[in-house]
């Protein structure tokens, strides 16, 4: 479990494919000393498992499953991707409850420029929709972040402080990328019980 609040900015060192999974490394000088094989750490907002820790670069294994429904299969070497260890018992809850469980793809449309943010407007599956609302939480390619408004069927907008795009990925985005989508769990349990009647 994680709260979308991004500890490092790793770098992709590589990415060797292969027929049953990729293997991807990634560069964390910050995050690499604190784990051990088999710990989890979000990858752009995808939990993954560590297979190796060694030098302060992480390894994981991407199955096909996973690059499927992720943007993970598009990580080139030397491209920069969120990282968020998992949480522990002792751990403050700062951004809202984030499994790693994608949702979907996103793709964004729009990057509008204001005296001190950004706006992002993505793109996104309206089978979505009924999970999101206005100033309700969404994840962002693993980045704790609130739905803005408007809020149409099938797009929504997201607002970034400088702070915000100077410790993630998202300051990089530009129309035509695509992000990893993780929408609010407590909406998609209800969601579920209320079907279920």
């Amino acid at each position: 479990m994680f709260t979308g609040i991004v500890r490092e900015l790793g770098t992709v060192v590589s990415r060797q494919r292969a027929k049953r999974f990729d293997r991807l490394q990634i560069h964390a000088p910050a995050t690499a000393p604190g784990l051990r094989v088999g710990e989890s750490v979000a990858v752009n907002g995808v939990c993954l498992s560590v297979v190796q820790v060694r030098q302060g670069t992480l390894t994981f294994e991407i199955i096909p499953e996973t690059k499927r429904l992720t943007t993970l299969g598009q990580l080139a070497s030397g491209d920069r991707v969120n990282l968020e260890p998992s949480l522990t018992l002792s751990d403050r809850l700062n951004g809202h409850l984030v499994l790693g469980h994608i949702d979907g793809v996103g793709r964004v449309v729009r990057v509008r420029k204001r005296a001190g943010e950004i706006a992002l407007e993505i793109r996104f599956d309206p089978g979505l929709r009924r999970y999101l609302a206005p100033k309700g939480p969404v994840a962002v390619d693993g980045v704790s972040l609130t739905v803005g408004t408007p809020l149409a069927s099938n797009r929504l907008t997201i607002f970034l402080i400088p702070e915000t795009m100077r410790k993630t990925t998202l300051g990089l985005r530009k129309a035509g990328d695509g992000v990893n989508l993780e929408l609010d769990y407590v909406a998609k349990l209800v969601s579920q019980m209320v079907s279920r009647r």
